[in-house]
């Protein structure tokens, strides 16, 4: 092999299969060359080198997994299991939002509790109640898995062209804190799997729309100051570690911004955050009889920040394709 040869990211698949036919069906389409049993899941890569599988029967193990890894995911395969919506609901409150497939079979149409009962079974058809979780999962015909290849790169695709948030839990309501989390996590995962797939599904980039019901200036008064309890809370952390050795910092500022973006918050209000920390700093420091001087290095953290939230920005209007 050519070592110049541009090396592709693998599409890293985790499925929940309890029968063990449709597992053997899928692992017969993937074309795995090697598989290794860890505990009770099994690592398979494939010989074309496009995907890596990790495969469990239990769900407790599959949860404890992607509540570990999930930002590692690209797509869920997942049969449907009578208890699939509780585990959807799961993801879900969890903000574990990641591209997934629903693998239906003879048994599964029959349960009461299906996710995909009384829908007609087509390949690549979108499954209507698994918006439970998002309104990019699709239903494939787990009997018929010979293009399982390309099912997992439209879901993935589905996914990536989500531009509102996932349907909420009822007890959500719009415009709450809650709301932006998740409408956060999923951008989060967007942009990931953007970056990882633009060579291979020639997507340009992930650009976001907001919901004007999350904008901070649509919300009710305990709705707005839980969301700005939290920006300065986060704000805080960003600010005592902007200039310690944090390899998480970009991390912890991305997810200010993306918090700041959803819900339309002024620049006015995020500078406004950062005085009123320096105020609070400074009040310290006097107590403590040490200059103030030290603050005014604080102001590369605001710009910083102004920076990432101008990137946001320029995310959000199209690029010509």
């Amino acid at each position: 092999m050519a070592s110049s040869q541009k090396t592709r990211s693998k599409i890293a698949l985790c499925a929940l299969l309890q029968s063990e036919a449709l597992a053997q069906a899928l692992a017969a389409q993937l074309q795995p060359d090697s598989v290794t049993e860890s505990g009770d899941h099994a690592v398979a890569e494939t010989a074309s080198h496009r995907f890596v599988l990790t495969r469990f029967q239990q769900e407790s193990d599959f949860l404890y997994f992607l509540q570990q890894t999930h930002s590692s995911i690209d797509c869920l395969i997942l049969e449907d299991i009578s208890s699939l919506p509780k585990l959807f609901h799961s993801l879900q409150t969890q903000s574990i939002l990641i591209p997934a497939l629903v693998l239906t079979t003879q048994s599964s149409k029959s349960h009461p509790t299906s996710v995909v009962n009384d829908i007609p079974a087509a390949p690549g058809e979108q499954s209507q109640e698994a918006v439970l979780y998002h309104a990019a999962v699709l239903q494939v015909d787990g009997s018929n898995l010979s293009h399982i290849s390309d099912f997992v790169e439209e879901a993935i695709a589905n996914f990536l062209n989500l531009s509102a948030p996932v349907s909420l839990t009822r007890e959500t309501t719009p415009g709450t804190l809650t709301a932006l989390n998740v409408q956060r996590s999923l951008m989060q995962q967007q942009q990931r799997l953007a970056e990882k797939l633009k060579e291979r599904l020639g997507y340009l980039g992930v650009y976001y729309k907001r919901n004007p019901a999350h904008f901070l200036r649509h919300m009710n008064e305990l709705e707005r100051q839980e969301l700005l309890q939290q920006l300065k809370a986060d704000y805080r952390h960003i600010i005592l570690h902007y200039f310690a050795n944090d390899n998480d910092l970009n991390q912890s500022i991305d997810s200010f911004v993306d918090l700041a973006f959803f819900a339309d918050v002024p620049v006015a209000q995020i500078v406004e955050i950062h005085m009123d920390l320096m105020d609070e700093f400074s009040k310290q420091l006097k107590l403590e009889g040490r200059s103030e001087e030290i603050l005014l290095d604080y102001r590369l953290t605001l710009i910083d920040t102004l920076a990432h939230l101008c990137e946001m920005y320029r995310r959000s209007i199209p690029r010509e394709s």
